[in-house]
Formats: structure tokens, C-alpha cells, sequence
């Protein structure tokens, strides 16, 4: 299946583009730091674009800011959990500010669900 290069392009702007939860939470996943698991970050999962996912136990981790707190945000995201579950994936929402002032409790999470779905996966 071909992916959509328009798509494609956004993600790698998205990856330019980050912010500033984006960019400590890529620092502590990359290059298997967090639990050897190899994760990528703006990764195109058509139709969207996840902000980390880790093929290996299907895991996709969203941080969300404000926009995600209104009605439309939260209908939206609600829509793209449904769908990105319906393939197999386990997804994670995290709050910007608690990525950036409770990164240690964010990370705790992260580990505890990782660590089951390590154990279910093939």
C-alpha cells in the first residue's frame, strides 16, 4: 500500500516542527533507550500521522495540548483511537504538561504498559 506523499511530507515537517513535550519525549524513546524498543516518531498510519509508535508491540503514544481539551478535539481523537485500535494497536494519550512536569510518572505508565504487552506479543 502506497503511502500518501503529501502525508508523508507533513509528517517529516511534524518532525521539524515539534514541541517542546514531543521533543523531551523523543529524547528519552530513541535509539531503544526505553526498554530496547525501537520507536518512531510522526509516523504515518493512513489516514493519520501518530506522534510515537513502536511496531514491535504495536503500542502508539499520542501527547496531546489544549486543542485536544475542546469538544471537536476530543470527538476527533475519540474517532482515531476507534480506528487505530480496530488494527491491533494499543494507544497511550499523555497531557504535554505532564510529559514536560511529571515526566517521571509518565514514564512509569509507559513502562507498566509496555511491559504487558511485551508479555502478550508474539
Amino acid at each position: 500500500m502506497k503511502i500518501d506523499p503529501q502525508l508523508l511530507e507533513f509528517a517529516k515537517i511534524m518532525r521539524t516542527n515539534a514541541t517542546e513535550a514531543e521533543h523531551l519525549m523523543w529524547q528519552l524513546l530513541r535509539n531503544k533507550q526505553f526498554m530496547n524498543l525501537k520507536f518512531r516518531r510522526q509516523h504515518v498510519i493512513k489516514p493519520y500521522i501518530v506522534d510515537f509508535y513502536c511496531h514491535e508491540i504495536g503500542l502508539v503514544i499520542e501527547l496531546d495540548g489544549s486543542q485536544h481539551n475542546t469538544d471537536d478535539g476530543k470527538e476527533y481523537d475519540v474517532e482515531r483511537t476507534k480506528f487505530l485500535e480496530a488494527l491491533g494497536l494499543k494507544v497511550v494519550r499523555s497531557w504535554n504538561h505532564d510529559v514536560l512536569g511529571e515526566t517521571d510518572v509518565v514514564l512509569e505508565h509507559l513502562w507498566s504498559i509496555c511491559t504487558e504487552l511485551k508479555s502478550t506479543s508474539p
